[in-house]
């Protein structure tokens, strides 16, 4: 089993703004079918990130950028804009760092993934 991480600081906060609004009732039906999704699919991660229902996928585009390999998974599927979570493995072994939430890109467009802001990974444990 992997341990999830947010990235910081955009992911986390993030992370963090969304379960406030929903556990304080605030959230509107989309939010809370978002918190939902994501909820979902970080337990999926955690326990086999190769799940088929994630479909992840390296994004060798963002690897290149970020320094490390970008996996794509779905959050959900035959949706229009369907939402994708972008992580890696790490900061340590046994680690898996949520990068990024995003609507799909279209990947016909030339240079799709470069609008996608990626958090960077907590520092290792020492």
């Amino acid at each position: 089993m992997f341990e999830i991480h947010m990235g910081v600081p955009e992911m986390e906060e993030f992370w963090n703004a969304l379960t406030e609004k929903v556990s304080s009732g605030k959230a509107s039906k989309s939010e809370v079918k978002l918190c939902n999704l994501i909820g979902k699919a970080m337990v999926l991660l955690a326990n086999d990130p190769r799940h088929p229902g994630l479909q992840s996928h390296e994004i060798e585009v963002l690897t290149a950028r970020y320094g490390t390999k970008v996996w794509c998974s779905y959050l959900q599927n035959n949706t229009p804009a369907a939402g994708r979570i972008f992580w890696s493995y790490g900061p340590d072994k046994g680690d898996i760092t949520i990068v990024a939430i995003e609507p799909h890109p279209n990947d016909s467009k030339s240079n799709a993934y470069k609008k996608i802001t990626l958090s960077l990974m907590q520092a290792k444990k020492e």
